[in-house]
């Protein structure tokens, strides 16, 4: 699936085959686990989406909740993405450096970590890297980028 059309997590699960919705179920806890407060995980551009409400940072460049991370199942593959990383060299860096400890081979581009399986993604990190940030920093180096 490359976009759902799906209105919650729950139906956009459900569309899965069950080996992608065990992974991304895993994957998903770990994101739930770690999430900054006040941010927030919703359905948004066909997949799940952890974002800013509007309520909070409104003054966005395309009217949408700021997207912090997001879990999505594509045609070939499933992806995590991390706008942290993105977003941030120093932490990027770090990143690559703690997945290539984890003995897995990283197919990353710019903020998405893609994986065909559950045991290609070191989950735990996947955690850590989601608490790294919080949500005044995570603003911060929105407004920075621009500028």
């Amino acid at each position: 699936m490359a976009h759902s059309k799906a209105k919650t997590v729950a139906d956009y699960l459900g569309e899965l085959p069950d080996d992608r919705r065990e992974a991304l179920t895993e994957v998903r806890r770990a994101i739930l686990d770690n999430l900054p407060e006040g941010v927030v995980e919703a359905m948004n551009w066909g997949m799940i989406s952890y974002e800013v409400p509007l309520e909070t940072f409104p003054d966005t460049y395309n009217g949408k909740p700021l997207m912090y991370a997001a879990l999505a199942s594509q045609k070939n593959h499933m992806a995590v993405y991390l706008t942290t990383v993105y977003s941030d060299s120093e932490l990027e860096d770090w990143f690559r450096e703690r997945y290539a400890e984890t003995g897995k081979k990283l197919d990353m581009g710019k903020s998405c970590v893609r994986f065909r399986k559950l045991d290609d993604v070191p989950v735990d990190l996947i955690g850590e890297t989601i608490a790294k940030v919080n949500l005044d920093e995570f603003l911060a180096i929105s407004r920075a980028a621009r500028g």
